[in-house]
C-alpha cells in the first residue's frame, strides 16, 4: 500500500504512510512548506549522523495538525470536509501511522488500542483548542 494522501477538492485532508511502507534513504512525504514535516527515516546499519540540533527562527503555524501511530489495536479514523460530511473512514492497525491536516476527524476504537500522538503545542486545553462539530454521515 505505501503511501496514502487523501485528498478532496484539491485540499489535503490527511497523508498515511501504511505499516508496509518500506524506503531505502530517509523520505519525507509532505509537501516542504507543510506545518508538519511527516516521513520515514532509514539508514543502513553503519550510519552515523553528526551531532546537530535544529535551527531556531520564528514560524507562524495558523493550522493544528495531529499525527499519530497505532502501536497496538486497531481503529478506525473518519474524515469530515469543510461542511461535515463523511469523506472516508481509514482502518488503522499496528505501525499505521496517519497527520490530519484538514477538517473535522474523529476516532472510532475497534480493538483496544494505543497511539504515540504528536500535534504542534501548545495545547491550552480541550475547552480552547477543540471544537466540536456537528456531522452528516
Amino acid at each position: 500500500m505505501g503511501i496514502e494522501v487523501i485528498e478532496h477538492k484539491g485540499v489535503r485532508y490527511a497523508e498515511i504512510i501504511w505499516a508496509v511502507t518500506r524506503v531505502e534513504n530517509t523520505k519525507f512525504f509532505s509537501p516542504a512548506e507543510s506545518s508538519f514535516q511527516f516521513g520515514l527515516l532509514a539508514h543502513r546499519a553503519g550510519y552515523h549522523e553528526a551531532p546537530h540540533y535544529h535551527k531556531e527562527f520564528s514560524r507562524t503555524v495558523t493550522d493544528l495538525q495531529q499525527m499519530f501511530v497505532v502501536q497496538r489495536g486497531v481503529v478506525g479514523v473518519k474524515l469530515y470536509d469543510d461542511e461535515g460530511r463523511l469523506l472516508r473512514e481509514v482502518i488503522l492497525k499496528t505501525g499505521d501511522a496517519i497527520v490530519l491536516i484538514h477538517g473535522a476527524h474523529a476516532i472510532r476504537v475497534i480493538e483496544d488500542m494505543q497511539c504515540i500522538s504528536v500535534k504542534q503545542g501548545p495545547f491550552l486545553g480541550d475547552a480552547f483548542d477543540k471544537i466540536v462539530v456537528e456531522v452528516k454521515e
